[in-house]
C-alpha cells in the first residue's frame, strides 16, 4: 500500500487563533506523526461567557498517541504555544523549539505541573531534529516576536515548508531579519519544496508590508510632543515595539514604568535569552506616581481590551496608585483582532470620559503588522515555487483567497479546514478523511469539552434568565399544594402587574392539586409538567423561556 504524506489541521485553519497542526508519512492509517503548535484563542462573553481560554480539541491525537513522534512549536505567541501546559499531558512527546520560545514554553509547562525536561532547545538551520521519517529545521523568519520560525520539514515524499507567522522585513529592530538568500538555497536544494504551508492572515492587504524599523521616528515625535502622561499598550510579546516605545520614553526625557506581568516577563525572557542585551531602566507603579506627569510613560498591557489587564484597570480611574487625568495621552500601538473590538471601544471610552486624549494605529504611523501582505506571499511564492501551497492561519475567507491568488500562478491549492486530512504525496493535495475536531475550554483551572453543555448552558441563562422551582411530595405520593419559585436575571413583575414568582407558583400550585398519581408518582413526568408550565407562564408575562430548574423532595414514610 503506497505512502501517504498528511496534513491535518485541528485548529486555526478557518479561523485566527489556537493553532495545532499535525503532518505524517506512512502507510494510511499508520503514518508516524508530528504536531506543529498548540496554541490558544480566548473566550468572550457573546459565544463562551466565563471561558477563559479556548483549544483545538486533540482527542484524536489522544488516541493516536503511540504513533507521535514529536511537537513542534514554531514561536513564542498565545495562539500557538499557549496551550502546551494544558494539553501536553494528553500527548506526552518530546516538545522541540528555539532558545526564546523554550523559555516561554518551559513557563507555559511549569504552570501546570508539567515536566519541563522534555523541552528540547535547538539552533536554527542547518541543525537537523530527526523524528520518525521526518528531519525537520527550525528556519529564522521575522515576525513580531523574537525567534520566530519557519519549519521545514523534508519526508519521503519531498519537502514541506511550514511558514509559521512570518512577514519580509529587513529591519525587524530585534530578532531575526527574513533572508531571502537562505530561502532561495531552500528552494533549490533536492528536488525543491512540494509543499508551501503558509500564512494568509494578511492577504487582502494589497500594499507591501512595512518594517518595525520605520515606526521609531513617528512615535519619538508623537512622545515628544505630549504635555502630559503619556501611555502606550501593545502586545507584550512585541519586543521590538517595546524596545521602540522605551528609547522614545528616554530620548524624549522619560522615566519607563512596565505595568502588567505579560509585559515584565517578556521583557525578563528577552533579557535572560539574549534576544535583548539591554532595556532601559524601569521605575515602579509607586514611584512613577509620585513624578512630574510629564517626566513618566507607562507600557502596559491590555491592548485587545482584556477586563483584568492594565489598560482596563487605567480605564476605570486608578491602577496602583497612578491615576489618569484630562490632558494625559495614551497611544494603542497595535491592531485590534477581529472579534476585540467591542472590549477595546470600551476602554477607550472610558479613557475619553476621564479627558484622556486617544491615539491609535488606524493611520499606520503607530503599528506595522507582523504578517505578511499579499505583495509580499507573492514573494515567498516565487521565491520557494513550491508544487502546491496550502493556505493556513486565517480565516475561510483568507484561505480562499490565499488558494486562488495560488491557482492564478498556476499552482496546484486546496482550502483546508480544520479535520480534513489531505494527502500531499501526489501532485495535488487530495481529501482522505474527515475527522471530528472541536474545541476545549479553560474554565477557571478545568478544562470542559465543547459538548460538555456548559457554555450552551450558561448561554442560555444568558438569554433567558433561570427559574428555579422546589416541589415536596410527602410519604403518600401526595405533592403538597405549594411550589417555591426564585427568580434569577428576569424582572419581578409581569405584564399582568402582579408578581411573577407569585404567578408562576399560583398556576403551579393549581396544576398539583389536580395533577394525577401517574404524574405525582414519576419524577421525569412531574419535572417536565412543571417546566412547561413555568416557561407557559413566564412567556406570557414577560416574552422569554426561561431556563427551568425543578427540584423534587419526597417525604419517606416514618
Amino acid at each position: 500500500m503506497a505512502e501517504r504524506l498528511i496534513y491535518l489541521p485541528l485548529g486555526g485553519a478557518g479561523e485566527i487563533g489556537m493553532n495545532a497542526y499535525v503532518y505524517g508519512y506512512g502507510e494510511p492509517g499508520k503514518e508516524r506523526l508530528i504536531v506543529v503548535d498548540l496554541g490558544v484563542t480566548f473566550g468572550d462573553m457573546d459565544t463562551a461567557p466565563g471561558i477563559d481560554l479556548i483549544m483545538a480539541d486533540v482527542a484524536w491525537l489522544e488516541e493516536n498517541r503511540h504513533r507521535i513522534e514529536a511537537i513542534f512549536i514554531t514561536h513564542a505567541h498565545e495562539d500557538h504555544v499557549g496551550a502546551l501546559g494544558l494539553l501536553w499531558g494528553k500527548v506526552q512527546k518530546p516538545i522541540h523549539c528555539r532558545r526564546f520560545t523554550g523559555a516561554i514554553a518551559r513557563l507555559k509547562m511549569e504552570e501546570m505541573g508539567q515536566p519541563i525536561d522534555q523541552i528540547h532547545i535547538h539552533a536554527p538551520r542547518p541543525e537537523v531534529i530527526t523524528a520518525g521519517p521526518f528531519q525537520v529545521q527550525f528556519v529564522p523568519v521575522s515576525h513580531s516576536i523574537p525567534e520566530s520560525s519557519a519549519l521545514v520539514i523534508d519526508t519521503p515524499a519531498g519537502r514541506i515548508v511550514h511558514t509559521g507567522d512570518f512577514k519580509l522585513d529587513g529591519t525587524p529592530v530585534v530578532g531575526e531579519r527574513f533572508d531571502p538568500i537562505l530561502w532561495r538555497e531552500i528552494a533549490r536544494e533536492g528536488d525543491g519544496v512540494k509543499v508551501l504551508t503558509c500564512d494568509s492572515t494578511n492577504i487582502f492587504s494589497t500594499h507591501p508590508g512595512r518594517s518595525e524599523a520605520v515606526l521609531a521616528n513617528p512615535i519619538l515625535d508623537w512622545v515628544m510632543a505630549q504635555p502630559q502622561l503619556v501611555v502606550a499598550t501593545t502586545f507584550a510579546s512585541n519586543v521590538a515595539r517595546l524596545m521602540t516605545l522605551a528609547e522614545a520614553a528616554i530620548a524624549s526625557g522619560r522615566k519607563i514604568c512596565l505595568l502588567g506581568r505579560a509585559m515584565r516577563r517578556m521583557v525578563t525572557v528577552a533579557i535572560e535569552t539574549g534576544i535583548l542585551d539591554r532595556f532601559p531602566p524601569v521605575v515602579s507603579p509607586e514611584e512613577a506616581a509620585e513624578m512630574p506627569r510629564d517626566k513618566v510613560m507607562l507600557i502596559v498591557t491590555g491592548s485587545q481590551g482584556e477586563r483584568r489587564a492594565a489598560s482596563a484597570q487605567l480605564s476605570r480611574g486608578r491602577y496602583l496608585g497612578i491615576q489618569l487625568k484630562e490632558g494625559d495621552s495614551f497611544l494603542f500601538s497595535s491592531r485590534t483582532i477581529p472579534g476585540n473590538e467591542r472590549g477595546v471601544i470600551r476602554i477607550q471610552n472610558q479613557l475619553s470620559e476621564l479627558g484622556v486624549d486617544l491615539y491609535d494605529a488606524d493611520d499606520g504611523l503607530y503599528h506595522v503588522s507582523g504578517h505578511a501582505n499579499r505583495p509580499d506571499i507573492e514573494a515567498v511564492h516565487d521565491l520557494i515555487k513550491p508544487q502546491m501551497v496550502i493556505p493556513m492561519h486565517g480565516e475561510h475567507m483568507h484561505l480562499r483567497e490565499h488558494m486562488k491568488l495560488a491557482e492564478s500562478r498556476g499552482i496546484a491549492s486546496m482550502v483546508v479546514t480544520n479535520g480534513m486530512m489531505v494527502d500531499l504525496a501526489g501532485k495535488a493535495p487530495r481529501v482522505v478523511d474527515q475527522i471530528d475536531t472541536g474545541r476545549l475550554y479553560l474554565d477557571g483551572t478545568v478544562l470542559i469539552g465543547a459538548m460538555d453543555g456548559v457554555v450552551r448552558d450558561r448561554i442560555r441563562m444568558a438569554l433567558n434568565g433561570k427559574v428555579m422551582v422546589s416541589v415536596i411530595v410527602d410519604e403518600d405520593d401526595s405533592p403538597l399544594p405549594d411550589a417555591w419559585v426564585e427568580l434569577s436575571g428576569l424582572p419581578e413583575t409581569g405584564r399582568a402587574g402582579v408578581p411573577l414568582a407569585g404567578n408562576i407558583e399560583s398556576e403551579l400550585a393549581e396544576f398539583l392539586e389536580r395533577a394525577d398519581d401517574r404524574t405525582v408518582m414519576d419524577d421525569d413526568r412531574l419535572e417536565e409538567a412543571i417546566r412547561k408550565i413555568t416557561r407557559q407562564v413566564s412567556m406570557e408575562e414577560i416574552g422569554k423561556k426561561p431556563e427551568v430548574q425543578v427540584i423534587i423532595s419526597r417525604l419517606a414514610a416514618e
